[in-house]
């Protein structure tokens, strides 16, 4: 708001004061200015010899520039939000007394690219989702209406369409291939400020648990993304689209995020054939490899995701995956940690016979698995609460009873400082096995505890809820 005054004022004093020096001169003298001989003058240019690889990273950002601005386009969306009634809203008579709920008309803007030349644009989930209308301008100024062809919310890509033909074409790059270190560029519409090119470099590659979308790969960059630029391409310097900027930390400053071009196209890619995207299902509850996991399973390395749960009927039941194997692959390709495997679940096809390395008892065998779709896959429930708790406890700090849900016991009281609770077990867990021997009743736990010397290691499988969860403890 106090903007345009210090504009104004600005204006007016430089008006002044070139009154009072015209009147105190008395004469229509021109400034000697110098005019460079780069623009047809006769100054020399202050720095003659600019180092020749300064000369060519500039030129090939400005070939980016000219080549790639084209495909990108500025999205603007107008969206109906109802607007919260506080104290009154939740009165079964509130419409009858103050009408139906007000509802505001909210504007926004981001940035997409063109994948056809028949108008598909790829943008962000979040930038269309709610939206009531959709313009796109393009970078020759022309605006069209938008529709959304689809969008997908696990990863916050969408694909919307507009009706135009023989459009410029963005090449989409190899983000498998990325290093650190390697230029950056991005191009989008920040604060709407059409077309804003920004510079920098691979910050880092396969970010994940950042809590922004269900399935993480994230491209971190220090090239400037900010509002509005959301849904833009993140280029190489050969101008190939590499990721679709998508999130920032607004607690910093240079650390934005793009999610990688290759796990984005198959998504796009449905999209556009569908409007919707199916996802590989295996049927499995997974869970870190810890070092201590990793030792207590004989495996070398803490790799790979841990089989805490086979669901009955489903393709890993089927296929002759077990409650305790470890996956190490998928198809060939390493399995480096939990999310690493859902993300490849994900991308495979659905149907596909999956080929999954598992360890088992110390050896190494291959599986192959039809897997089904993640539409139809049972929903998880949620687990219980970790309580206080007192009572006479056992050399894990446990005092358990004999669980009456078919075999087992049940944690009824645990001591905070010890060795189960420290090791995340929880009140109302029920313990089903002891270094993968199972366990009946109360008097087996403890002939299987007996078992164990201090200082000793052993693993313990527990349900909590419908989930089943490995644990690592080593006897104090």
């Amino acid at each position: 708001m106090n903007y345009l005054p210090r504009i104004s004022y600005a204006v007016v004093s430089c008006c002044i004061g070139a009154v009072l020096l015209g009147g105190c001169s008395g004469k229509n003298e021109t400034a000697p200015f110098l005019e460079s001989s780069r623009k047809g003058g006769e100054a020399e240019a202050p720095v003659k010899d600019v180092p020749s690889d300064i000369l060519a990273t500039q030129k090939a950002f400005t070939n980016v520039s000219k080549k790639v601005t084209p495909c990108v386009v500025n999205i603007s969306t107008v969206s109906r939000k109802k607007v919260i009634q506080p104290f009154f809203e939740a009165n079964p008579f509130f419409e009858d007394f103050f009408g139906a709920p007000q509802v505001r008309r909210d504007k926004s803007l981001g940035s997409g690219f063109l994948i056809s030349k028949d108008g598909y644009i790829v943008t962000n989930n979040h930038v269309v989702r709610d939206a009531e209308s959709i313009q796109v301008k393009l970078s020759n100024d022309k605006v069209y209406d938008a529709r959304i062809v689809g969008g997908d919310q696990k990863t916050d890509i969408a694909v919307i369409k507009i009706n135009a033909t023989d459009l410029p074409v963005a090449v989409l790059g190899d983000s498998d291939r990325l290093e650190v270190g390697q230029w950056a560029i991005a191009i989008g519409n920040p604060f709407g400020l059409d077309r804003t090119m920004t510079v920098g470099v691979i910050s880092a590659t396969g970010r994940t648990n950042m809590g922004i979308e269900t399935y993480e790969n994230f491209i971190q960059t220090d090239a400037s993304i900010n509002p509005g630029n959301s849904g833009g391409p993140l280029l190489n310097v050969y101008g190939e689209v590499i990721g679709i900027n998508t999130a920032i930390v607004a607690a910093g400053q240079g650390i934005g995020f793009a999610i990688p071009v290759n796990m984005a196209k198959p998504i796009f890619s449905q999209l556009v054939k569908k409007g919707s995207v199916s996802r590989g299902y295996l049927g499995v509850t997974i869970q870190p490899v810890t070092e201590e996991l990793a030792r207590s399973f004989g495996l070398g390395q803490a790799k790979g995701a841990l089989v805490n749960d086979v669901m009955k009927g489903g393709p890993a039941d089927k296929g002759g995956v077990r409650q305790g194997d470890i996956i190490t692959a998928l198809n060939g390709k390493e399995v480096k940690d939990p999310s690493h495997l859902q993300r490849m679940v994900a991308e495979t096809g659905v149907g596909t016979a999956a080929h999954i390395t598992v360890f088992r008892e110390g050896s190494s065998l291959t599986l192959a698995i039809a897997l089904s779709s993640a539409d139809n896959a049972p929903k998880q429930k949620q687990g219980g609460r970790n309580e206080r708790q007192h009572g006479d406890s056992d050399l894990l700090g446990l005092t358990v009873d004999s669980s009456e849900q078919g075999g087992g016991v049940v944690v009824v009281d645990l001591d905070r400082n010890g060795v189960g609770a420290e090791a995340g077990i929880r009140r109302g867990d029920i313990i089903v096995s002891i270094n993968r021997k199972r366990i009946g009743n109360a008097d087996e736990y403890s002939r299987l505890l007996g078992q164990v010397s201090r200082g000793g290691n052993l693993t313990i499988l527990a349900r909590r809820g419908d989930a089943s969860i490995y644990f690592a403890l080593r006897l104090k």
